[in-house]
């Protein structure tokens, strides 16, 4: 399996630097993980949005989905798309409601809201705490702590596993997503602080603790906010858990 990176900025873009997006690649198979604001100028950079075969939502917050409305207008209208050579509709993990949560964030207004429709764009497909699969991906989805419907992942292939928080406290869903994988693809949205409110996301003292308690093989730190010190989230992860990283947009990893 091969992850890479499109954009990891939490919360809401940085200068330069997209909001959540991954690409997952196994057998030529591309599953892209989140589709936030700017990440798709990102994968345009690395393949043509039209290879994708798959994509998985986490959850609905925009910096997870923005850039769903700009693929709906290159799948939509692009002139030369590679039909009838490909199925027209990419298939869209997600939660229950998201085809009518991105109908509305794509509509420009009331009138258009009431008709629009993407289904002739996706093939929505529920989320569930369920496992099913992708293409070659085993995957395991667990609802995880966050104020909207929201899912972790366990994404397996070729007796290697990734896991991905998506957006959560600390939860026992979680730590049953993480044990054991060779690689934890972990949310670190802010340093620790009992001030912080509980249920949303976690700190680098969290995410570097729920590493160490699965046993994971890598730990690496994204959706790390703009206005948040990468460096002393770094710091607190890397005390319950040496070796942690924190990703950068481009880079690729092997699992």
């Amino acid at each position: 399996m091969r992850l890479t990176i499109l954009g990891c900025s939490g919360s809401a873009p940085g200068p330069n630097a997209a909001a959540s997006g991954y690409l997952v690649e196994a057998e030529g198979f591309l599953l892209g993980l989140e589709l936030g604001n700017g990440a798709l100028a990102q994968l345009q950079a690395v393949t043509d949005p039209f290879d994708l075969d798959a994509l998985v939502l986490s959850h609905l917050h925009p910096d997870h989905c923005a850039d769903v409305s700009a693929l709906t207008v290159l799948r939509r209208y692009h002139p030369a798309a590679p039909y009838p050579a490909r199925p027209r509709l990419l298939p869209l993990y997600a939660p229950s409601d998201a085809p009518t949560r991105l109908a509305n964030a794509y509509a420009p207004n009331e009138t258009e809201r009431a008709l629009t429709d993407l289904s002739d764009v996706y093939d929505f497909r529920p989320l569930r705490s369920e496992t099913f699969r992708i293409g070659p991906f085993e995957v395991v989805a667990a609802e995880v702590d966050h104020p909207t419907p929201a899912y972790g992942l366990r994404i397996s292939y070729g007796g290697r596993i990734l896991a991905f928080t998506g957006d959560s406290g600390p939860c026992a869903a979680l730590n049953e997503l993480a044990d054991g994988v060779d690689l934890l693809l972990a949310e670190a949205s802010w340093t620790d602080s009992a001030a912080r409110p509980k249920g949303v996301h976690l700190s680098g003292k969290q995410a570097g603790e729920l590493a160490r308690d699965a046993a994971v093989g890598r730990l690496l730190l994204t959706h790390i906010a703009p206005w948040t010190d990468a460096g002393a989230v770094l710091a607190e992860a890397s005390a319950g858990y040496p070796g942690a990283e924190v990703v950068k947009q481009g880079a690729v990893y092997d699992v």
